[in-house]
């Protein structure tokens, strides 16, 4: 059994998974757009690029992300994606990069768990959490 987080975008996944390549690392290891399905779909000529689906790898984890159908999509609430990052240093640079654009709703910074945490919501509307663990 494999647990993956799916997101949701309102027609910018390809950005979303493009900007993650740049910033996490992340490997694209597959996309399909709305409009390689079968005509019965019925997909509005605006979605035919957009992606139904698509799988990344982060450090060999995989997300599963998608454009919701259109007049489907809803932001994403009471979730998100933890980022666990070793290095302090690296973790600070890559909140911030995830931030960038976004809305920051906990500053990175020492905390009683961890030598370095915080939260925020990219750009492309997903909430993340990054944070540096403490040595156990």
């Amino acid at each position: 059994m494999q647990l993956n987080p799916y997101l949701s975008f309102n027609g910018n996944c390809e950005a979303a998974l493009k900007y993650y390549e740049k910033v996490l690392g992340a490997k694209i290891e597959g996309k399909y757009p709305w409009g390689d399905g079968p005509p019965e779909m019925q997909t509005p000529p605006d979605y035919k690029n957009k992606l139904m689906h698509a799988q990344i790898t982060i450090d060999g984890e995989v997300l599963m992300a998608a454009d919701a159908p259109p007049g489907h999509y809803q932001k994403p609430q009471g979730i998100s994606v933890s980022l666990q990052v070793e290095d302090p240093t690296d973790a600070e640079k890559r909140f911030k990069a995830l931030a960038e654009g976004g809305t920051v709703t906990m500053p990175f910074g020492k905390t009683f768990f961890s030598k370095g945490f915080g939260m925020c919501i990219d750009q492309f509307g997903i909430p993340w959490m990054v944070n540096c663990p403490q040595e156990m």
